[in-house]
């Protein structure tokens, strides 16, 4: 069976009656908002805050309730994937390039869930480029800023050309190598004007849940344990 689809489907049955839910952006995830477009038919109430605009159609189509953020702070659980998941349960997420809205989410929130498959879970991030989202405006010179911290950016293109996020900014896809301070390259790339924000999502996963053939893993932060 799907790795992905278990993960994903294991994760909804964390949203209960009534709450307010950050609707992630990604192929697991994908297989969540399924899974609770099924349950909203059957009956169950709930909010959704869409972290992306293709997050937002998928649920448009499937009749789950959205409301902006700003109006629905605080939220009870956001459910998203991940494109790295350390031993610590350290993230790195903006494959998709909806970092910015992710964590804006994520940040709303009493609790971040994290879906994935095996391949995802590593010892130390940083084999998966790092995407950090800067400004147009001379995003050559963020580059070499940020290149000067020791990573290797090079701006993400599309189909019809230069890739642009939701929010209209431009994604740089970072070889940082192996990371050995994730919180400490966090902070220096946010101080660096023209970076929006950066896929570390440090110390924010709750609960991991990972996707298997023979079924899911849950890992818990607050106890460090394997269920």
């Amino acid at each position: 069976m799907n790795a992905k689809k278990i993960a994903g489907e294991k994760a909804a049955d964390y949203v209960k009656d009534g709450m307010t839910v950050g609707l992630g952006t990604g192929s697991t995830v994908y297989w969540t908002i399924l899974k609770l477009g099924e349950r909203v038919k059957q009956g169950l109430e709930l909010r959704g805050v869409p972290t992306s605009e293709r997050t937002r159609q998928l649920a448009e189509q499937l009749g789950i309730p959205l409301v902006p953020l700003a109006e629905a702070e605080p939220l009870d659980l956001t459910i998203d994937g991940a494109d790295e998941i350390s031993d610590e349960l350290d993230l790195i997420k903006g494959g998709g390039g909806a970092l910015f809205r992710e964590k804006m989410v994520a940040l709303a929130s009493k609790r971040l869930l994290i879906v994935a498959d095996e391949s995802k879970r590593v010892q130390r991030l940083g084999a998966f480029p790092l995407p950090v989202e800067v400004v147009p405006f001379a995003w050559e010179v963020t580059a070499r800023r940020i290149e000067r911290l020791g990573c290797h950016p090079r701006l993400r293109l599309a189909d019809k050309g230069t890739f642009l996020t939701d929010n209209g900014n431009f994604i740089l896809d970072c070889d940082c190598g192996l990371i050995a301070e994730p919180a400490v390259l966090n902070r220096k790339l946010k101080e660096l004007t023209g970076v929006v924000d950066t896929g570390l999502f440090i110390g924010m996963a709750d609960t991991v849940i990972i996707g298997a053939s023979e079924g899911a893993k849950t890992v818990e932060r607050q106890c460090g344990t394997d269920a």
